[in-house]
């Protein structure tokens, strides 16, 4: 008995000092945030019909939204990249290639797709705050796919599991604040 409460007693106190060092000061904050850098970005292939799984934006929407599986990624930096289709009811296709920064909620468009399979870089690929809005597919893959609770999925596979589901099991459905709310 004596060893069993050792025991609980120590996976408590581990765990109390895992949840302490996460804690940061305002100041430690924003020295992460300055120095924070982007890892370097390289065009995925372009997608291929049998490899993108649907996601619901909106209903005040005839788009139909698209996620190429073999695209997400996940980078060190904090970035969820992913390879976008929106498809109108015409069957006209727009394709980008996409990050979304989960931490500040921004998204950031790194190429578009050509009709001919190829990409074209982004003419302004800066980030840009993700708001709110009826129909804003950056809005619903950060709160309900790829940042659930305002941080990161931990893997691609993850991301997956999520558009497969149809949200990610740990999104409460309203992640942390984005801008323009």
């Amino acid at each position: 008995m004596r060893r069993l409460s050792a025991a609980v007693l120590g996976a408590a106190l581990v765990h109390a000092g895992v949840a302490l060092a996460q804690v940061q000061s305002d100041w430690q904050t924003q020295q992460q945030e300055r120095n924070w850098q982007e890892n370097p970005v390289s065009l995925p292939g372009y997608p291929k019909p049998g490899s993108l799984l649907g996601f619901d934006v909106s209903a005040a929407t005839d788009f139909r939204f698209y996620i190429d599986r073999t695209s997400i990624s996940v980078g060190s930096d904090g970035v969820v990249r992913y390879v976008l289709v929106a498809r109108s009811p015409s069957g006209a296709e727009n394709v980008s290639y996409e990050g979304i920064r989960c931490k500040s909620a921004e998204y950031r468009i790194y190429a578009t797709g050509r009709r001919d399979g190829t990409w074209t870089a982004g003419r302004d690929a800066r980030w840009r705050p993700i708001r709110s809005g009826a129909v804003n597919w950056h809005r619903a893959l950060e709160r309900d796919y790829f940042c659930p609770q305002g941080f990161p999925i931990f893997s691609a596979a993850e991301g997956v599991d999520a558009l497969k589901r149809g949200g990610n099991p740990r999104s409460s459905g309203d992640s942390a604040p984005t801008s323009g709310n």
